[in-house]
């Protein structure tokens, strides 16, 4: 468990161990989001390295006739991988894009349970005039919002 939520006073050990899931989840997503960001660049970059060099050798060159440009294209090994690159990356960007959601969602049914639930965690009178403290120390050390359910 995280220091900061080990330290959280007014709330017991099983809301806790929620807000640490939620912790683990939300750090999940990040790292899904960051993942799939990056694969958005580097298909920008394969897929322009692709059609600057398909313009620079292939295009100029055999502009006259689409079936000698087409034959120019299958038959220079460069472009052929740099065309396959540009196709894995976009799918792999499509893969890391639904990982993100999957992970996004989680997060977030979990964090809409927490603030549902607010009530049962803190059941206590002390403990539920103290529970903002619970949420600044989330909002601040980890940047998840429990006041509301909506992002």
């Amino acid at each position: 468990m995280d220091t900061p939520i080990q330290l959280l006073e007014n709330t017991d050990l099983a809301t806790k161990q929620m807000l640490e899931n939620l912790r683990k989840r939300k750090e999940k997503f990040d790292l899904a989001e960051k993942r799939h960001y990056l694969s958005i660049y580097a298909t920008i970059l394969i897929a322009l390295l692709f059609f600057c060099y398909f313009y620079f050798t292939i295009a100029q060159h055999y502009s006259y006739s689409f079936f000698a440009m087409f034959t120019a294209a299958l038959n220079d090994e460069v472009n052929v991988y740099l065309l396959s690159a540009s196709l894995i990356s976009y799918g792999a960007m499509n893969v890391l894009r639904q990982q993100k959601e999957k992970k996004e969602k989680e997060y977030q049914e979990l964090r809409c349970e927490i603030v549902d639930r607010s009530k049962d965690l803190w059941k206590k009178e002390e403990e539920w005039k103290n529970r903002h403290l619970v949420f600044e120390v989330m909002k601040k050390h980890y940047d998840i919002n429990l006041y509301h359910e909506k992002k």
